[in-house]
């Protein structure tokens, strides 16, 4: 079994007990600290009193959804969350991601899938996985440690899927990163199934860090990948 620090905290959410159970059972047998909630409301009054270190949601649950769990979350907290869902359409993909999301997977899913996933968010937000502590180039200085964003001395708030999505361009600077190469530091893998889920995180990302003037950081090569250009 794969050693995991006994630390983290799963919040798993779904209305479907054949589910909770199953994953609650998986995560704890991995060495996870994991609770349930059978919907979003329920969730947010765990989350008063236990801070999970990733959430895991189911999107169709009654009283408080996951779409609306997301954005809930989103105002308070930025902690990894996978959304769960029979929807696998790409419009249900991009409502999730566009609400707060960090990754999608359609059910019925392999456990060792999933896992593989939780892994990747939780390496992505652990401190012994953080790259050098400061990057300050042209107009950004990035606090990799703290996870703070100043833009011009203007602090950008970022999730932290669009936090690794710039330090990993930052890191690049002026070269010309692939689809692939972003795929794999992203989601662990090479394949095309989360290019549309790449697109949207990208359109996020410039919204944020050009949201106060004309200047165009992020560059689309088209058909191979992005080019990052921090300012003078």
């Amino acid at each position: 079994m794969l050693a995991t620090r006994k630390h983290h905290n799963i919040l798993v959410v779904d209305d479907e007990p054949q589910i909770t159970r199953v994953l609650m059972n998986t995560l704890t047998s991995h060495g996870y600290a994991t609770r349930t909630a059978a919907d979003g409301d329920e969730a947010l009054q765990v989350m008063r009193d236990w801070a999970p270190d990733l959430l895991i949601t189911d999107l169709s649950m009654p009283k408080m959804d996951g779409l609306e769990l997301c954005r809930s979350v989103r105002t308070t907290s930025m902690v990894p969350i996978i959304v769960l869902s029979v929807k696998g359409d790409d419009q249900a993909k991009v409502e999730a991601l566009d609400a707060g999301a960090d990754d999608y997977v359609t059910k019925p899913f392999g456990i060792n899938e999933l896992m593989a996933r939780i892994r990747a968010a939780l390496r992505r937000t652990s401190p012994v996985e953080s790259p050098p502590s400061v990057i300050e180039i042209g107009d950004f200085n990035i606090d990799t440690e703290r996870r703070v964003v100043l833009v011009k001395s203007r602090e950008v708030h970022l999730t932290p899927k669009e936090f690794d999505l710039l330090v990993y361009l930052a890191q690049r600077a002026d070269k010309v990163v692939t689809h692939r190469a972003l795929l794999s530091a992203l989601w662990n893998e090479s394949s095309n199934e989360q290019l549309d889920s790449l697109r949207v995180f990208v359109g996020h990302l410039r919204k944020k860090l050009e949201a106060e003037g004309p200047a165009r950081y992020i560059r689309t090569e088209h058909w191979i990948g992005y080019r990052f250009e921090p300012g003078d």
